[in-house]
């Protein structure tokens, strides 16, 4: 099972703090995982396909190549501003 977060304006975007997935065949990476919620509406295509969405599993910034195990933890964000 995976968890996926979503945080600060995408979790308002998408009206959805978390969720669960099973991993199998068609979940063995972030990128898959980013396909797999596109998938899921308009909403969740134009929030997921925002420019410099930050991604992190089990606390540590990634990139989308990266390989899913059971238990792991996803968490998406929007870009950091300030100043």
């Amino acid at each position: 099972m995976l968890t996926v977060r979503f945080f600060a304006r995408l979790r308002e975007q998408l009206d959805c703090e978390w969720l669960q997935l099973d991993l199998g065949a068609d979940l063995k990476t972030v990128a898959d995982v980013h396909r797999v919620l596109s998938g899921r509406g308009e909403a969740w295509a134009a929030a997921l396909a925002e420019d410099n969405l930050i991604t992190a599993l089990n606390q540590t910034v990634i990139t989308e190549n990266a390989a899913l195990q059971d238990g792991d933890e996803l968490a998406f964000f929007p870009p950091v501003t300030g100043g």
